[in-house]
């Protein structure tokens, strides 16, 4: 019912039996839950189509994207997990991964005047997750600060559902078109706005994590344009490279430079950065 509380599809409340359940996040076409039963706890993700509005076109791929990340977590070797349908799109739950995402934990480091610099132990982390995923010969496709997950004893890289390195059930398949243009290569960000549509690529996720980490420690996107530019313009920013005379603190200023290069092979490979940071 519009305008009603969101609630859990009940297919999810049969397989789980909360005993306890949050909703963390209800935004375009995507709710998240963090949910506790007795047999775990668990990030619960509900895909719903979103409607056309004067600000966004319609995007029924939005219903798709839980189950087509459990299947492809699944590939990835993920086993305590299940994804499925529900009346309005597609769901999945998967284990819950406490700690603050890259952003957050960060914020001491872009307050003004502030003495703190970014730790590389925590953009090690990150850059050790990103690499268990290229090394299964995966693309992550969507790499921004809110998707690295700082735990007590390791980075968790979550919000698969763009994903690119196997075979994913046809039925749950979508094309991809790009992602937040904040950490956009310019290699996909000129795909998209040639054809509507790209390719997930490593060197693209090199780019997003180098994005990534400058935006946690500065509070500077890597590329200039308006605040509220529509999306083609920020595009076309990217692709041709406008770059923010920024760079982070410390000895991760050039190592970042090198991950923004326009060219997808002057970047490092994500085993590159790690050495770099060892």
């Amino acid at each position: 019912m519009p305008g009603s509380p969101p609630e859990l599809p009940i297919v999810v409340l049969d397989a789980l039996m909360p005993t306890s359940q949050r909703l963390v996040l209800d935004r375009r076409g995507s709710m998240v839950w963090e949910v506790e039963s007795r047999r775990g706890h668990y990030a619960v993700k509900v895909g719903y189509p979103i409607e056309a509005t004067a600000e966004w076109a319609a995007q029924p791929w939005t219903a798709l994207a839980p189950a087509r990340e459990g299947a492809v977590l699944l590939r990835l070797g993920l086993v305590d997990l299940a994804y499925g349908e529900w009346e309005r799109g597609t769901w999945n739950f998967q284990p819950w991964h406490e700690g603050p995402d890259l952003y957050q934990l960060w914020e001491p480091c872009r307050r003004p005047d502030s003495s703190i610099a970014p730790h590389t132990s925590v953009a090690l982390g990150c850059v050790e997750a990103l690499a268990e995923l290229h090394a299964k010969g995966w693309a992550h496709g969507d790499v921004q600060p809110a998707h690295f997950i700082i735990g007590p004893e390791r980075t968790h890289l979550i919000d698969l559902a763009l994903a690119q390195g196997g075979n994913v059930p046809e039925g749950y398949d979508f094309p991809f078109r790009g992602c937040l243009v904040h950490y956009e290569a310019p290699e996909i960000a000129r795909s998209v706005l040639d054809t509507g549509e790209a390719e997930p690529t490593q060197e693209a996720d090199v780019y997003a994590l180098g994005a990534s980490l400058l935006i946690s420690a500065t509070g500077w996107r890597a590329m200039e344009y308006p605040d509220d530019a529509p999306r083609s313009v920020q595009r076309e920013a990217v692709a041709h490279g406008r770059r923010r005379l920024v760079k982070a603190p410390g000895e991760l200023g050039e190592l970042i430079d090198a991950m923004l290069s326009h060219a997808p092979g002057d970047r490092p490979t994500i085993y590159e950065v790690g050495k770099a940071l060892s």
